[in-house]
């Protein structure tokens, strides 16, 4: 869901993660001084924004995704970005001061795996933290796509079950892997797009579940699935109001 370029995840996901980076750091308390490890970096839209507030020198980034670790190893030559798994971390104990996640931990093959890596990572008294989209609440950013698909085809297996997609789950989650202090919010971004074609093209690029579901489709679904989409739409575009389930607790 994921080898693909950089630039297709940009368009697709990224328009709406890099709005949504600074409110994650935020919550997370993302300060000077600080040393973090951004896990499932992608392209790394997470990645700029903690550059912007501590410095090359104080990040650390891994992805599976080889497409991924190329685009960011090129964005950001500074930054020490590594291919990896979040279950399989390849950092000393207690090597930072906090681990985010961004919008991974529904797409962690092992979430309360990865969760135990990224606290095994964090000193003692360090902040780990992940964010979800709503999925299972409706306001994720790709609920009009999925609310379309089901019509479709109302077994689809959409985003909705996936691990932290529900309000909740992220923060049973961190206190399953012995995190204390744990506290959970929604957080919201909103996104215009000019026009209909403008916000549909990026689902044929194949990025993720949406994208991939789509290309499992034949062409007269497809154009189903795009016509049921655009009878949401507005003639002039539309903005989109998405919210994502944010955890953070102490290592």
């Amino acid at each position: 869901m994921f080898d693909v370029a950089a630039e297709a995840y940009d368009s697709f996901m990224g328009r709406y993660s890099t709005p949504l980076a600074p409110r994650f750091c935020d919550f997370a308390g993302i300060e000077s001084d600080r040393r973090v490890l951004d896990v499932g970096c992608g392209p790394g839209a997470l990645i700029a924004e903690l550059v912007g507030r501590l410095g090359s020198a104080a990040i650390s980034a891994v992805d599976p995704s080889q497409p991924f670790v190329e685009a960011a190893r090129l964005r950001y030559a500074e930054v020490d970005v590594r291919p990896a798994p979040a279950e399989h971390l390849p950092f000393d104990a207690n090597e930072f001061d906090a681990s985010l996640a961004q919008l991974v931990v529904h797409f962690m093959a092992d979430p309360l795996t990865g969760l135990r890596e990224m606290s095994r990572v964090t000193r003692p008294g360090g902040v780990v933290a992940a964010c979800v989209w709503d999925h299972a609440g409706g306001q994720g950013p790709l609920s009009g796509f999925w609310d379309a698909a089901r019509r479709l085809d109302p077994d689809v297996a959409d985003e909705s079950q996936l691990a932290g997609a529900r309000e909740g789950h992220l923060a049973e989650l961190l206190e399953q892997v012995g995190l204390g202090e744990v506290d959970e919010t929604l957080l919201s971004v909103s996104v215009h797009h000019a026009s209909f074609d403008e916000w549909w093209q990026p689902f044929t690029f194949g990025v993720g579940p949406a994208g991939a579901y789509l290309a499992t489709l034949e062409e007269d679904q497809r154009l189903l699935v795009r016509e049921l989409c655009r009878e949401r739409f507005p003639s002039e575009g539309m903005t989109v109001t998405a919210g994502a389930w944010a955890a953070r607790g102490v290592a």
